[in-house]
């Protein structure tokens, strides 16, 4: 859908220089921008690609351009990766599910779902189950007994919500998660594991986003709990009675053990682990493959494993960088000291 450029900088917030006028027809990266096209440029190399490109229009980041380029629209924002968000947010608008329940879905008749929610093919809903306002099921969904999805969320194919489990307004769920599953809780009696019935819940607030193929265990006792605006990528796995802060990031491949709370603002990179029972402060950033296994302060950085602050942990890592050619050294000292002892027994 085409917008004039004052059209597209009220929605950015943005300053324009050049022609206000001008309509811009889509959205593309500098090397592949058609005349009609907007582009973005976040520092002075990618200006100067974008300014050599088709593009009709750059968005550009603060004073990075101080005057209108001939031939060029330019839109003027505080930070450029914003803008490009809401750019993409414009030109490519998630179609939106339209009212209804398709006729193959199941929904127990003690459901309550939305007339304005969207229920998809071969979806099953469960007894006891609110599906809030504009919420949509894309199909073959199970939403176990007792659910309560709120306004606006969105369940990809495949996602399976275990009975109980809470979610908020513009929850979104990836295809193939799995939301609510048994904690794995096991007590050993007479040689042989005994399971620990799993009686909780998950409740995930408002606006969190959670990627395909995540497991997020209900509680033993009480909730599994994350908090508003979390973001969570492809493959993570949140155990039992965790508790995770508001708007925090946990990466591909990352673990939480059970009962261990994370504070507000966490960042755990790709294929770290938090073990069991421990405490991670607000604004606390996990390196790649970190294992965490200490309770960490607010506001620090943590690599390596076992984990340990950065600056600690760089200086392991450089130590270990120079191994060989310490040991290298030991070894032709250990020789030298073994000619000089046989020396002196000579001599003696």
């Amino acid at each position: 859908m085409p917008f004039t450029a004052v059209e597209i900088a009220q929605h950015l917030d943005a300053e324009v220089l050049g022609d206000a006028t001008l309509v811009i027809q889509g959205f593309a990266p500098a090397d592949r921008a058609r005349a009609g096209d907007l582009t973005f440029a976040e520092n002075a190399d990618y200006f100067a690609r974008a300014c050599e490109s088709a593009a009709s229009g750059i968005i550009v980041e603060g004073v990075q351009a101080a005057q209108a380029v001939p031939g060029k629209v330019l839109f003027r924002v505080k930070k450029a990766r914003v803008a490009f968000a809401k750019a993409l947010q414009l030109f490519f608008p998630e179609p939106a599910a339209a009212p209804g329940i398709h006729p193959t879905a199941i929904i127990d008749p003690g459901a309550k779902v939305d007339p304005t929610a969207h229920i998809g093919p071969y979806c099953v809903v469960g007894p006891h189950v609110v599906i809030g306002a504009g919420s949509a099921l894309d199909g073959a969904n199970h939403v176990g007994a007792g659910c309560r999805l709120g306004e606006g969320v969105r369940l990809f194919p495949r996602v399976t919500l275990y009975a109980g489990t809470v979610l908020g307004n513009r929850v979104r769920i990836h295809a193939g998660a799995v939301i609510g599953a048994d904690g794995f809780g096991y007590v050993m009696e007479a040689g042989q594991h005994l399971k620990v019935p799993q009686v909780g819940n998950v409740i995930i607030h408002d606006d969190v986003e959670i990627g395909a193929n995540v497991t997020v265990d209900r509680g033993a006792l009480g909730p599994t709990v994350i908090g508003r605006g979390t973001k969570i990528d492809n493959l993570v796995q949140v155990a039992h009675n965790v508790i995770i802060g508001d708007h925090s990031l946990l990466i591909a491949q990352s673990g939480i053990a059970g009962s261990s709370k994370l504070g507000s603002y966490v960042v755990l990179a790709g294929q770290a682990g938090i073990a069991g029972h421990l405490r991670i402060g607000s604004q606390v950033t996990i390196g790649a493959q970190a294992g965490v296994m200490t309770n960490i302060p607010d506001g620090e950085r943590w690599l390596g494993s076992p984990a340990s602050p950065d600056r600690q942990a760089k200086r392991q890592m450089v130590a270990t960088v120079q191994l060989p050619e310490l040991l290298r050294r030991v070894t032709e000292l250990e020789r030298r000291l073994a000619a000089v002892a046989v020396g002196a027994g000579q001599a003696g």
